[in-house]
């Protein structure tokens, strides 16, 4: 391995805000997982850090013994863990497993497999025997209509019971699994699912979100109508009891598959390790999304690893993640059933009727565990909300961020206001791993506006501009060995062409990730935001975290994007665009707070060259900040190649950038 080289400047300790307790340490997952290997492998660690290099430095041995420790079901033999390099691996070669068997493993009749809640309806239930029942139908109905091994399935639907029915109706199978939440447009539906050519369609006829009704079948009818693969259509009713199926191929209500096939019996389908179980998606903001797939076996190693290990999610605890079906974050809430947990559903908007309605399910569904997104964090934070005041959180054991980063302020707001013994476990992953390769630890300290750790198994890096390993230095963010969960391929990259263009252009051999990072020497991490979107100032590199840190201190601004812009003749441009508060104005009063903050904070290169006030921050659909789209239309992109309209949140406040581009004319 290359020399690490160590910043020799002496840096502030941030603030410890939480310390594990001995019985805690005692009783996690994670203790109990080293200790079984002092038991079983001879091997004794000091601390969490000297674990993470043995699991890094012997990959294939750390694999393996999480393949013991949680004692996989499987058929067949192996004789190595990986074969192949970055991106061809292949693992577990002549291994069947089946992802969903291991989580009806955990059933669990002492307590339920699903809590779920809508915006106009109670908290429910559904016990592991109904799961069970409503899967064996749907799985009955898909073998009944020659869907097999192999086959793809797609769902249009909403965060609700039956979305995760269907998914583990189709993993049972070997049946490979895509959602969509029905907020996409059709557009962006049929981008993403034509590229797999499914079979049979899951589909919600309509959602609430915030206090308002959406009809779908319009636009199901179309995606129909796009995607001629399509030859079944299951129709969720939600907003109708008995929704109009006309013009829909085959179309057939869920509730009278359950009817039909109600005396199915489960049973699980062991496929190859490598064989396909999902394809997620890119945001699609400047392309066709690319049809990121995962394998039945990397997922189950991953999500067992970092829900048992890196969450301590034990059975019967309450895992909530905030996220629709289409996020990576709604696999990994159903990750949770693996560790025997009760997955707590919720499907509208987390502000409705006001952002104090997640608190108030944290308390009804009595959740340990709440995941959620830094921006929703903040939101809390910037209302002056205190949560803890009017709620009981005496169950509350961790609070989960992602999304983006969470500014130290935050990490402040949440022990001062929800509660001062919870882990707060910030995390970073993507859609491309669909897992985290940073996060909680639950026998490390929590410092203020840092996370934790390196995942087990995670052999990541912060790179200096000559491909070095560094220390307490901002770098680029990659990862030098393989993680099973890492996609086997793209859906239709034959050749492997897209795949690598993605993380393997500027370090042959190693995943490029796209984020800066900063690692201490305390195995703490900072992410500073996309690498990709680099602001640069005088020849140095800024991440734009640091510009929404200090910017989101300033009350009257609501939201902010910032972009560094590269002209001709070696000049730059970085202006902020921001969207002020309910009531607020642009002054030039409110100006000097940003410059003066902002210096204050951090240096004068921080300080934009101009701040503009817009009507709107651009969003992806999962929330992702729009700033290399925003970018490029400002460097003179093309809209329609610079942003995917269809995989945007708020596409229409892209429409002032497209002004300012033509009014400015910037080069």
């Amino acid at each position: 391995m290359p020399r690490i080289l160590t910043n020799t400047r002496p840096a502030m300790t941030p603030e410890i805000l939480w310390q594990p307790t001995e019985q805690l340490m005692q009783k996690s997952r994670m203790t109990h997982y080293l200790t079984w290997l002092r038991e079983h492998r001879g091997l004794h660690f000091d601390d969490y850090e000297s674990a993470w290099q043995w699991s890094t430095d012997h990959i294939d041995d750390f694999w393996d013994s999480l393949w013991a420790y949680f004692d996989i079901l499987s058929d067949g033999t192996h004789t190595a863990v990986r074969t192949g390099e970055m991106p061809r691996v292949r693992w577990y070669e002549g291994r069947s497993i089946n992802y969903a068997e291991h989580c009806f493993r955990q059933a669990n009749e002492a307590h339920p497999a699903l809590l779920y809640k809508t915006e106009d309806a109670p908290l429910r239930s559904r016990s592991w025997a109904e799961l069970r029942r409503h899967t064996a139908a749907l799985q009955a109905y898909l073998r009944a209509h020659s869907v097999a091994q192999g086959d793809r399935v797609c769902a249009f639907i909403s965060n609700v019971p039956e979305a995760t029915t269907a998914f583990l109706a189709a993993a049972a199978s070997g049946v490979v699994w895509s959602s969509c939440s029905p907020d996409f447009g059709v557009s962006s539906v049929v981008d993403r699912f034509e590229q797999i050519a499914p079979k049979v369609l899951f589909a919600t006829d309509g959602y609430r979100y915030g206090g308002k009704s959406y009809d779908r079948m319009p636009e199901i009818r179309e995606i129909c109508a796009a995607i001629p693969s399509i030859a079944q259509v299951v129709v969720v009713p939600f907003l109708e009891e008995q929704p109009d199926l006309s013009g829909l191929p085959s179309a057939v209500l869920y509730t009278d598959i359950l009817t039909e096939y109600t005396d199915a019996e489960l049973t699980f389908t062991r496929v190859p390790f490598n064989d396909p179980m999902w394809v997620l998606y890119s945001s699609g903001t400047t392309g066709i999304p690319k049809a990121i797939t995962h394998s039945q076996g990397g997922v189950l190693l991953e999500h067992l690893k970092y829900v048992a290990l890196h969450n301590d999610v034990k059975p019967g605890e309450r895992f909530f993640w905030y996220t629709t079906t289409g996020w990576m974050m709604w696999n990994f809430l159903n990750a949770s059933l693996l560790g025997g947990a009760t997955a707590v559903l919720y499907d509208g908007s987390p502000g409705y009727p006001d952002l104090d309605a997640m608190w108030q399910l944290v308390e009804d569904a009595d959740i340990q565990h709440f995941g959620t997104s830094a921006p929703f964090l903040v939101a809390c934070m910037r209302q002056g909300l205190s949560p803890k005041q009017s709620h009981d959180f005496s169950r509350l054991r961790s609070i989960g961020s992602t999304g983006s980063p969470l500014p130290p302020e935050a990490f402040e707001w949440v022990y001062q206001n929800v509660k001062s013994d919870v882990w707060l476990c910030s995390m970073s992953g993507g859609t491309d791993v669909c897992s985290a390769f940073v996060g909680g630890c639950p026998i490390k300290p929590l410092y203020n506006g840092e996370i934790q750790c390196r995942a087990l198994g995670v052999a990541m890096h912060a790179y200096d501009d000559h491909a070095q390993p560094q220390l307490d230095t901002m770098g680029e963010m990659v990862v030098t060995e393989a993680m099973p969960s890492m996609p086997i391929y793209f859906w239709g990259d034959d050749q492997y062409e897209r795949y690598t263009d993605s993380y393997f252009e500027m370090y042959p051999g190693i995943w490029r990730h796209g984020d800066w990072i900063k690692i201490t020497d305390r195995g703490t991490l900072v992410i500073y935001g996309r690498s990709d979107a680099t602001l640069n100032r005088m020849g140095i590199r800024i991440g734009s975290s640091e510009i929404y840190r200090a910017v989101d201190k300033i009350s009257a601004v609501a939201d902010s994007v910032i972009v560094s812009l590269e002209l001709e003749g070696g000049a730059h441009y970085m202006p902020l665009f921001v969207r002020m508060a309910k009531g607020c104005d642009l002054t030039d009063e409110i100006r000097r707070q940003i410059v003066h903050q902002l210096r204050a904070d951090y240096t004068p290169r921080h300080v934009p060259d101009e701040i503009i006030e817009v009507p709107d921050i651009p969003y992806t659909i999962s929330g992702k900040k729009l700033e290399r789209p925003v970018k490029r239309i400002l460097m003179g992109t093309d809209i329609d190649k610079a942003a995917n309209r269809d995989s945007m949140r708020n596409p229409e406040s892209l429409d002032y950038f497209v002004a300012f581009a033509q009014e400015r004319r910037l080069k």
